[in-house]
């Protein structure tokens, strides 16, 4: 199967535009609303200012046509417009760059995923491939997204850079700043011994066990570590030998017969 490395994601609104900078927790939601607010009204002066402009030099224009004005008169109002049409267009890339309006922020239709994975990690990660974006906690939603390019972000101190992913958020199952956790595919394919995943257990410490049967109604706990999980199948990297009997149903009720309490 291909190996996956499970890393910690960041649900977070995606730009406008190409270059723009995502939303999300760290953001100053009040910082940006006011940016907003201001870049809106920049745009709208422009807009007006650009109608004037064009007004003008249209005026201009028929003016030289019917022989009563001058060339000159004219080619300054079509600079004047070309100035303001200028101005408009810069208004309006500083406004999307700012991103949509904080208020709709809740109700984006694909959001996208910041994932931040160890620098020494991230050769082995395959860029082309989807990957799947699960809630944490049992019985969350699990989705496919597709890495999407970004400004590149990092973070020095703790080594990290940030990857980003889109997906679709119908139905509104995810909420802007949730964690998530994201199973990153590796490059290559690993084949090995592989159990259901119902027959993992993992203790408090993190160790990972399975319940082998050695006889009749004999089970031995022995330690195993898991290098992926994908489809509902764990591979392995040791523990097991081909051939072993394995416990997939009732591993938990075993588990707590094991230490005297229920599981």
């Amino acid at each position: 199967m291909v190996s996956t490395r499970q890393a910690a994601g960041e649900i977070v609104v995606p730009p406008t535009v190409a270059g723009g900078v995502p939303t999300g927790s760290s953001s100053n939601l009040q910082q940006i609303g006011a940016q907003q607010a201001i870049a809106d009204g920049d745009v709208a002066r422009a807009r007006a200012q650009a109608a004037l402009a064009r007004t003008a030099f249209a005026r201009a224009d028929r003016l030289v046509q019917e022989e009563a004005g001058s060339v000159r008169a004219r080619d300054e109002a079509a600079a004047a417009a070309a100035t303001a049409e200028a101005s408009l267009n810069v208004a309006l890339a500083q406004r999307r760059l700012l991103g949509p309006p904080v208020s709709a922020l809740a109700s984006q239709s694909q959001l996208w995923v910041r994932v931040s994975v160890f620098s020494t990690d991230l050769a082995a990660v395959h860029e082309s491939a989807a990957v799947t974006v699960r809630s944490l906690g049992g019985g969350g939603v699990a989705r496919e997204a597709r890495r999407v390019q970004a400004v590149p972000s990092a973070n020095v101190t703790a080594g990290t850079v940030d990857l980003f992913y889109a997906l679709s958020n119908r139905g509104g199952v995810f909420q802007v700043g949730e964690r998530v956790a994201v199973d990153l595919p590796l490059d290559g394919r690993t084949s090995g011994l592989s159990v259901p995943s119902a027959a993992i257990l993992r203790d408090i410490y993190g160790g990972e066990w399975v319940y082998q049967k050695t006889a009749t109604n004999i089970f031995v706990r022995k330690r195993v570590e898991v290098r992926s999980e994908a489809g509902g199948r764990a591979l392995l990297a040791r523990g097991l030998t081909p051939g072993a009997a394995i416990v997939t149903d009732g591993a938990a009720e075993l588990f707590g017969t094991e230490f005297g309490a229920a599981h």
